[in-house]
């Protein structure tokens, strides 16, 4: 049927709606090799295509905004313009019937055009026009100019094809395969941006973008079955979408939870939420195929409304195709540089964690290396209380503090426990996670539960926001791990906890302490290196015997822990034993060495100062075993004698000789016995206070202007202000000061 010569041919297919048209009309002003114009009843140009500014000569010239009337002269019917409209006077009729004209173009050339012409229903008076040049092979030499530029075109994405894949031959690494390729990506098409996913065990995740993108705005992942991939994977091949723009209806509604996204190839309108959507308007979803499996997703893509070539679409398959082989290699070479890279940071956090061993403060360490671990995954920590109520655990969240959250601990870990340890990944749906996006906290989350050590259940969070990259099977090997590692460190220190309350109650009945001796004015001070220590490892004792006697003794037991703690016993118990035998003091330290060779399990041995003091005959006899010399300070301060007959250890080896040495003093004479931890001390710099440093002080301090009453106070203020209140090691010292003698003493 012959359609009215005065309208246009419209013709409407059913399921093409208002969204459709615009689409298709943006893309027929594209193609067609017709000048378009659209004009209001005013003779103001509403919209041109490149074809009417390239006939107007408007160069880079908005032919929009100009008026009709400049662009087509009325050169003709000068009685038409006086019936009142603007446009009335045109030389072309306005019902739609094809008529010969001449445009003025802006560089003031007529050229001879057909024009077809007709008012449109929309709000207001509009017009379309059509025109196409005529007459000396104007309209044949437009088309040949077109036909070039679509070669152009044509060239342009084939050469970016080619040296996509030149690119891809010599690139040293991942990082700069990546760079390149999505860059010429979006270049050779013209586009805004090229985002890439590789595919996980949980979905896809974003590995690059390049180009004019709002990184914010960029999904960092994409679950299986939800998004975008999905309809690339059930296309097989790279298709062509628009996200289409919202209805009246929705905007009204507020906040767009999701957009309606159509398939240019198929028409299908499928609903996806926003955040998942990337910050295109017109895009192309590419699947990059590998041994049956997608294993990336790129997705090209333009801000503006596109239309997008099947040719395009084509290409980017090709290219797909050919990248499959250096993504999948790429994949590999990306999750091996990862694990090699946790690998690094698992080795620098055991061994900081297992450096916590004699740390104050193990718990509060451990969260710092907990921190350092989350900061690494981009992730926050949170630590949680998995004690405060039955089923319950808090913790104090990122966002909104203190929060209580039903949680089954034992359900939720069931299955996943490795030595003690359960590392979980949260997943969607698990009441847990949805009450941490119902607070609009971090949801992305794994619960990391470490069992009990130290009495206590410790169970922590490793968060990210919402819609984040998942933890891969990457990161929670290596939480695994880490966990594991803090928890040999919590069980060791819950270990050294038990056994110092078993060192107390072996040492309980045994104190250091200076019995009364008529005759001596005794002093004794301990200052422990770890202030929490119950017990340390030097001990001394002042015994009254029988016949006006005394033993004092000084002893460092090395080791640590229970064993240490009971040698440190059991020598004492066996020395003030020996002493009420009326043992000499090599002779008491003599058989202090066998006994301890036979009594430890381990290689425990002891430094001793062993000194039998004769009041009526002011004698001292000592047996000084691999224990720093004592010191004897004559009275008035002036003079220092060493004690300086020395032995080997007890309790290392059999037939040692020990040997007994022999001293006089005199009324105020002071002995002063102290452990190596004294003569060791070191300032921040690293220097030793030394023997010399020691004797210095001890003269400095027996000035007879000072009083003898806290003499070692005093000593134990210098040495801790030498190390800054920072002593490395248990230091003890006894001082005696003799207030008569019963002989002359030498």
């Amino acid at each position: 049927m012959a359609r009215s010569s005065s309208a246009l041919a419209r013709r409407h297919v059913e399921g093409i709606g208002e969204g459709s048209l615009v689409g298709t009309f943006s893309r027929l002003l594209q193609l067609t090799s017709d000048c378009v114009l659209v004009f209001d009843g005013g003779g103001k140009v509403l919209l041109a295509n490149e074809e009417a500014a390239e006939l107007l000569g408007a160069g880079d010239v908005d032919v929009a905004g100009l008026q009709i009337q400049e662009l087509f002269p009325d050169l003709g019917d000068a009685d038409a313009a006086d019936d009142g409209s603007p446009v009335a006077g045109l030389p072309f009729s306005l019902d739609g019937s094809s008529s010969p004209a001449r445009c003025r173009g802006l560089d003031g050339e007529l050229r001879p055009v057909s024009v077809r012409c007709e008012s449109v229903q929309a709000p207001g008076e509009t017009y379309l026009l059509v025109a196409h040049p005529t007459g000396d092979g104007l309209a044949e030499a437009r088309e040949h100019d077109r036909t070039v530029d679509d070669l152009k075109r044509a060239n342009k994405r084939l050469s970016g094809a080619f040296n996509i894949v030149l690119d891809t031959l010599d690139a040293p690494d991942v990082a700069e395969l990546f760079t390149r390729v999505l860059d010429r990506l979006y270049q050779t098409l013209d586009a805004d941006g090229t985002i890439v996913y590789l595919a996980g065990a949980d979905g896809f995740h974003l590995r690059g973008l390049a180009g004019d993108i709002d990184g914010g705005r960029v999904p960092r992942f994409m679950h299986f079955g939800r998004t975008v991939e999905t309809l690339a994977t059930r296309a097989g091949k790279a298709i062509r979408l628009r996200v289409a723009a919202p209805s009246g209806e929705a905007l009204r509604a507020g906040r767009l939870a999701s957009r309606e996204v159509v398939n240019e190839d198929t028409r299908e309108v499928i609903k996806i939420q926003s955040k998942l959507l990337p910050p295109f308007t017109s895009f192309v979803a590419v699947p990059v195929w590998f041994d049956g499996e997608v294993i990336s997703i790129i997705e090209v893509g333009w801000k503006r409304q596109y239309p997008i070539d099947k040719e395009d679409a084509r290409l980017l398959d090709s290219v797909a195709h050919y990248l499959a082989v250096q993504l999948a290699g790429a994949f590999a070479t990306m999750r091996a540089q990862r694990s090699s890279r946790l690998d690094e940071i698992l080795s620098d956090l055991r061994e900081k964690a297992l450096g916590l061993g004699d740390s104050e403060n193990p718990h509060d360490d451990i969260v710092e290396v907990m921190r350092e671990a989350a900061e690494e995954l981009d992730s926050a920590f949170v630590e949680a209380d998995a004690e405060a109520a039955p089923g319950r655990i808090v913790a104090e969240l990122p966002l909104t503090g203190r929060q209580e959250i039903a949680c089954d601990l034992d359900a939720l870990c069931e299955g996943h426990a490795i030595d003690g340890v359960s590392v979980v990944p949260l997943q969607p749906g698990d009441s847990l996670r949805e009450r941490l996006r119902e607070l609009g906290e971090p949801c992305e989350a794994v619960l990391i539960d470490g069992g009990e050590a130290a009495g206590t259940r410790r169970v922590c969070l490793m968060l990210r926001p919402d819609g984040a990259e998942p933890f891969d099977d990457v990161d929670l090997a290596f939480l695994a791990r880490l966990a594991s590692c803090l928890r040999d460190v919590l069980q060791g220190e819950q270990a050294r906890y038990e056994n110092r309350r078993i060192s107390q109650a072996l040492q309980s009945g045994m104190r250091n302490e200076l019995q009364h001796v008529e005759g001596i004015d005794a002093q004794g001070v301990y200052s422990s290196a770890t202030a929490s220590a119950f017990v340390g490892g030097d001990f001394y004792d002042l015994i009254s015997l029988p016949g006006r006697r005394a033993c004092v003794i000084m002893g460092d037991v090395s080791g640590k822990g229970v064993e240490a703690a009971s040698v440190s016993a059991a020598v004492k118990t066996a020395l003030g034993a020996y002493a009420w035998e009326g043992l000499a003091p090599a002779r008491m330290v003599r058989s202090l060495n066998e006994f301890l060779l036979g009594f430890s399990r381990i290689e425990t041995f002891a430094t001793l100062f062993v000194g039998i003091i004769d009041l009526d005959a002011s004698t001292i006899t000592y047996c000084s075993a691999g224990h720093p010399p004592a010191l004897l300070v004559r009275a008035g301060g002036q003079e220092m004698t060493l004690l300086d007959v020395q032995s080997g250890v007890v309790g290392a080896f059999h037939d040692i000789a020990y040997r007994d040495g022999s001293i006089g003093y005199r009324a105020d004479d002071v002995l002063l016995l102290y452990t190596d931890g004294t003569t060791e001390a070191r300032d921040p710099s690293g220097a030793f206070f030394g023997e010399q440093g020691l004797r210095d002080m001890v003269m400095r301090e027996s000035d007879p202007a000072k009083p003898y009453e806290g003499f070692l106070s005093r000593l134990m203020d210098t040495v801790e202000k030498f190390t800054g209140h920072k002593l490395e090691d248990d230091v003890a010292m006894v001082s005696l000061r003799f207030e008569g003698t019963g002989g002359a003493g030498e």
